[in-house]
């Protein structure tokens, strides 16, 4: 790597003026100096609109589940030369005004009288030696006095193991956590796949993670699950939910002793409540690092960048720093319950240091772990996945007007179900619904990702504008098996 400003170069400082003719020659003992070279940096660029799997894949690159969702081109290379090139050129000015300074040329004064000038010069050098000599000397002897007892440094008496770690503190959240938590390994017969966290559900041996980590292997394959103390297991897929992006593994003879994670409630997850992920981004297992909520009820849709469909979420918004390999790990609150299952970040524009793969900006997204929770327990009853649903077709265009009800339906189905949960509530083609409950509707993502928070049954209410009237309606969801 070659910096964009390496400076002006500083000017040997030029050597002592040359003694008298009859001034005795001195040699005195010469030393070097280490210096530390400066680091150079420079920050991102903007992030851009579009959130991607957290997701550490082998060769892999994202890409839009849906032609109403494009890609995000690759995130942008750091612009460097900014502080870098700064710091690089503030020490060339001052390297040039170090040179002027010591530069100027020396010009040996004219003697006056030769009489006692030599002897007057030899003193001085004589002085010069000896008092060089005594500092040295008592630089020496104090070293010795201090390291035998005179010195004021205080030492700890206690190891890092034997300190205390008050419950709550991200150490302790983090010792608990980290034995329960593993890195998968997924791989498809033809060799593809990737990298990515998942955490123990279960004593039965099932762990939770994102679909996006195991898709590779759900068709054969293979599955491994890794925990922390570097003990390995086999593992097959129990169920995937594509739409919600969870999916359930089970360990082959798991061990007896697994403790599940404490699964908190994300209804009573609030704004800047401490979070904590564990995963392993880009390959790095184990890695714990923090933040906060910065939002919830985030809408966001994802793909593994297989070109299928997208994974709709109302997420967690957390600035813990997640990256590609930290999906399927779990988003922590304060006291070590799970609130969320890291699964997508935000990207920037295009990618950097030449990889093509996002990295955190601060910006990551986890599917709520109460939404979480009952699609592993569909996953581990049935295999299968659970979707609640309106029964109508609505627009993916990306608008803050609200969702519309398509006129024509997918594949040229009716955009309106006959009989289902939209029709019996008198939704028509050409509505936009803007709310459903309290949560503001601004697209068909935003109101696909609030439905899939219900469970089929739950009862809700839609508001809706036609005819540039508003309406109220309720609505009993439906439900739907499969991703199909």
């Amino acid at each position: 790597m070659s910096t964009e400003n390496e400076g002006t170069a500083v000017p040997p400082a030029p050597s002592a003026p040359p003694p008298p003719a009859d001034a005795p020659a001195a040699s005195a003992p010469q030393g070097t100096h280490p210096g530390a070279a400066p680091a150079a940096g420079g920050p991102y660029g903007p992030p851009a609109a579009q959130a991607h799997q957290a997701h550490q894949g082998a060769g892999e690159s994202s890409s839009a589940p849906d032609p109403s969702w494009p890609p995000p081109p690759p995130p942008s290379t750091p612009a460097y030369g900014g502080d870098g090139a700064a710091g690089h050129g503030a020490a060339g000015q001052g390297g040039g005004g170090w040179g002027a300074g010591w530069g100027a040329a020396h010009q040996q004064p004219a003697p006056k009288n030769g009489r006692g000038r030599g002897g007057l010069v030899a003193a001085v050098l004589v002085a010069a030696l000896v008092a060089g000599g005594l500092g040295g000397g008592l630089g020496y002897t104090l070293a010795e006095e201090n390291d035998s007892g005179g010195s004021t440094t205080v030492s700890s008496t206690t190891s890092g193991g034997n300190v205390k770690r008050d419950p709550g503190t991200v150490a302790a959240v983090a010792a608990a956590a980290l034995p329960s938590t593993v890195t998968i390994e997924a791989a498809s017969s033809s060799g593809e796949g990737g990298t990515g966290t998942g955490f123990v559900f279960d004593k039965q041996g099932h762990i939770v993670t994102n679909n996006h980590v195991v898709a590779d292997a759900v068709d054969g394959g293979n599955l491994t699950a890794t925990f922390p103390n570097g003990k390995k297991y086999d593992a097959e897929v129990v169920g995937n939910a594509q739409g919600y992006d969870v999916a359930v593994i089970k360990l082959k003879n798991a061990p007896s002793d697994l403790k599940p994670l404490t699964l908190g409630n994300s209804d009573d997850v609030a704004v800047g409540d401490s979070t904590i992920a564990i995963g392993a981004p880009f390959g790095l297992s184990n890695t714990v690092t923090t933040g906060i909520i910065s939002a919830k009820n985030r809408p966001v849709a994802s793909s593994d960048g297989s070109g299928s469909k997208a994974s709709y979420m109302s997420a967690l918004q957390t600035d813990a720093s997640i990256n590609p390999g930290n999906s399927g790990g779990p988003l922590l609150d304060a006291q070590g319950n799970v609130i969320g299952i890291n699964s997508a970040i935000q990207s920037t524009s295009n990618g950097g240091f030449g990889t093509g793969q996002a990295g955190s900006i601060g910006l990551g997204f986890a599917i709520p772990i109460n939404q979480a929770k009952y699609v592993a327990q569909e996953l581990i009853e049935t295999g299968k996945p659970v979707y609640a649903k309106i029964g109508a077709s609505v627009s993916l265009e990306d608008t803050t007007n609200g969702a519309q009800i398509t006129e024509q339906g997918v594949g040229g189905a009716e955009p309106v179900d006959p009989g289902g949960p939209a029709d019996k509530a008198g939704l028509k083609p050409g509505d936009v619904i803007t709310k459903l409950d309290d949560r503001v509707i601004d697209s068909g993502p935003t109101l696909i990702g609030e439905i899939w928070t219900h469970k089929p049954g739950d009862e809700v209410t839609i508001t809706y504008e036609r005819g540039g009237k508003e309406h109220t309606t309720e609505l009993t969801l439906g439900s739907r098996v499969g991703d199909s």
